[in-house]
C-alpha cells in the first residue's frame, strides 16, 4: 500500500482505495476484488449477500436517532479499465495500482488508476465502517462488469433492494449531480478474407501512431481527441491511392469505451517507391500533426522499415474494409437539441483486428435517444455490410431519463449551495450509468448520481484531485444526515 496514498484526507477514503487498488480488478475477472468486499462486509459483521451474477450487497443499520428516515442505497462498480501504455511492463492481473502524488493529483505510474470507480466504491466502505458517521440504513450495492457490459446492474434482480433512494457515485466533476446518462450499444463487423502473395519487389514497413491521450468514449468524445484507428485508416487510404500500399495486418486500440491511443500496422509497397512513399507519408503525417496540435501534442506518427512476411490482404477486401472504416462514423453524430452542449449520439471506433485472414471491427454507440442509437448502428451496419462484412448489436443497455421534480435532487441541490456558495451544475452525461438499468427493476427508486473530480479517465493520465475528495466527502456527509424521513 502506498504510504503517501493513505495519509491524505479525507483518510477514510484514501486508505481504503489505496486497499481496493491492491486487488486486480479488470471487468470480467472480478472473483479477487468480489471476495475482498464479501470480506469487508463480513469482518464488520454485517448482513453481507453475493448474488448470482456477483453483485455485493452490504446492509447497515441507521445510526441512533435516524431510524425514521428512508432507506439509502449507496452503489459504485467494483471493475476498472485496464489500459497501460505500451511501454509500461505491468500485469494488471497480478500487481496492484502504483499510485503516486503529483501535485493535487493521485496519479498511476504508465496505467488508469481505478479511481473510476474505486474512489466511489472507497466511499461506501467509510460509510460502513465508520462508527461516528450519522446516516440513515444504508443498503451498499457494489456490481460488477460496469466498463464492458452493465453485467451486473442488468442481473439485479427485483425485489433484492428495499431502499428508496439511490446513490450512484460514478459522476466525475464534483460540481456536478447527475440525473440522466447516454444508453449504448456494441456495434461488430467481422469477415474472413484470402491472403495472398505480397507482390515482388516490395519492401516492409511498419507504421506506428503513439502518443495520443485517449479518454473516454462517452464524456470526452466531444473534446477532438485523436483516435488511433481512424488516423491510420487515413494513412493506409492514401498509401495505397499514391503507392498500391498493401497491407499485412492492423491491430489498433483496446476497450469499446476507450477512445483508441496506439495503432500498428504493416504493409509493403513496391521498391521503386519507397524514398517517395516515405517521403508522403512524412507529409501526411506532419498535417495530420499540424491538424491535432493543440488537443494531441505528443502525438507521434513512425514509419520504420519492416521485414514483411510473404502474405498481404487479398487485394479487393483491403480496398473496401479501408474505405469502409475511412466512411465509417466516428464521434459526435448529434448534439442534443433539448439540453444545451449535450452530446446525444455518438461513436467509438474503437477495435480494429486484421491479420491472418480475419477482420474484427469493434464499436461503441452511445445516445440518450434509443431511435437516433439505432439509427447510428444501422448506418455503421450498412457500412460494413457494403463490403462482405457480418454486423452484430450485442451489449444494448437503456439511458436514464432525467427526473427534474426527483426529491434528493431538491435536497442534495440545496446542500451543495450552503456548503459551496455556488448552485451545482444538474446535468444528464454522455456516459453510460447503471442507474437507467437498475430502474428498470427498481421504477420507484429516487436516483442521483454525484462523485469527486476525475480526469482522464480510461487512460493511462487518469487522475484524481485530492481537494476536490476532500469537498465531495463533506458533501456526501451532509447528505446522509438529511435524508428525509419515510
Amino acid at each position: 500500500m502506498n504510504s503517501e496514498i493513505i495519509q491524505l484526507e479525507p483518510t477514510e477514503i484514501w486508505s481504503n482505495f489505496s486497499k481496493l487498488n491492491a486487488v486486480p480488478r479488470a471487468s470480467k475477472k472480478e472473483e479477487r476484488v468480489i471476495a475482498f468486499i464479501k470480506n469487508f462486509g463480513e469482518q464488520l459483521k454485517l448482513e453481507t449477500v453475493v448474488d448470482h451474477a456477483g453483485n455485493v450487497i452490504i446492509r447497515k443499520p441507521a445510526t441512533p436517532g435516524m431510524d425514521d428516515r428512508k432507506m439509502v442505497v449507496m452503489q459504485s462498480h467494483l471493475d476498472m479499465v485496464h489500459q497501460k501504455n505500451n511501454d509500461t511492463i505491468f500485469d494488471f492481473d497480478t500487481q496492484g495500482i502504483d499510485m503516486f502524488i503529483e501535485g493535487d493529483w493521485v496519479k498511476a505510474r504508465g496505467t488508469t488508476l481505478g479511481a473510476d470507480n474505486g474512489l466511489g466504491v472507497a466511499t461506501i466502505m467509510a460509510v460502513l465502517e465508520s462508527a461516528d458517521i450519522e446516516h440513515p440504513a444504508i443498503e451498499a450495492l457494489f456490481t460488477i462488469d460496469e466498463e464492458t457490459g452493465m453485467t451486473g446492474a442488468f442481473e439485479l434482480k427485483g425485489g433484492l433492494l428495499n431502499g428508496e433512494i439511490l446513490l450512484n457515485l460514478d459522476t466525475e466533476e464534483d460540481d456536478e449531480i447527475g440525473v440522466g446518462c447516454a444508453g449504448g450499444i456494441d456495434v461488430t463487423a467481422t469477415k474472413d478474407y484470402e491472403t495472398e502473395e505480397k507482390p515482388e519487389n516490395t519492401i516492409g514497413f511498419k507504421i506506428t501512431v503513439k502518443g495520443l491521450q485517449g479518454g473516454h468514449s462517452g464524456m470526452d468524445i466531444h473534446k477532438g481527441l485523436g483516435n488511433a484507428n481512424k488516423i491510420m485508416t487515413r494513412l493506409l487510404f492514401d498509401g495505397f491511392e499514391n503507392f498500391g500500399l498493401r497491407v499485412q495486418s492492423f491491430d489498433g486500440g483496446s476497450l469499446r469505451n476507450a477512445i483508441p491511443r496506439e495503432a500498428v500496422a504493416l504493409v509493403v509497397v513496391d521498391k521503386m517507391h519507397r524514398s517517395s512513399f516515405q517521403f508522403e507519408m512524412k507529409q501526411q503525417a506532419d498535417q495530420i500533426k499540424k491538424e491535432l496540435q493543440a488537443m494531441e501534442p505528443e502525438l507521434e506518427i513512425v514509419l520504420e522499415e519492416n521485414d514483411a512476411t510473404d502474405q498481404v490482404m487479398e487485394l479487393g477486401i483491403q480496398e473496401g474494409i479501408i474505405k469502409a472504416l475511412y466512411a465509417a462514423q466516428n464521434g459526435v453524430y448529434r448534439m442534443s437539441a433539448d439540453i444545451p452542449d449535450l452530446v446525444e449520439t455518438s461513436n467509438n471506433i474503437a477495435r480494429v483486428q486484421i491479420n491472418k485472414g480475419a477482420i474484427q471491427i469493434g464499436c461503441l454507440t452511445r445516445s440518450s435517444v434509443e431511435s437516433s442509437k439505432i439509427d447510428l448502428a444501422n448506418s455503421l451496419r450498412a457500412t460494413f455490410e457494403l463490403v462482405g462484412c457480418e454486423v452484430e448489436f450485442s451489449g444494448d443497455y437503456p439511458g436514464w431519463t432525467p427526473n427534474m421534480n426527483s426529491p434528493i435532487l431538491k435536497i442534495m441541490s440545496k446542500l451543495y449551495e450552503e456548503l459551496n456558495g455556488e448552485k451545482p451544475n444538474v446535468a444528464a452525461c454522455h456516459a453510460g450509468l447503471e442507474c437507467g438499468i437498475l430502474g428498470q427493476n427498481y421504477p420507484d427508486m429516487d436516483m442521483v448520481s454525484f462523485g469527486p473530480t476525475i480526469k482522464g479517465a480510461h487512460s493511462p493520465d487518469e487522475r484524481a484531485s485530492i481537494s476536490s475528495v476532500k469537498k465531495y466527502w463533506k458533501f456526501v456527509l451532509e447528505i446522509l444526515k438529511n435524508i428525509p424521513g419515510k
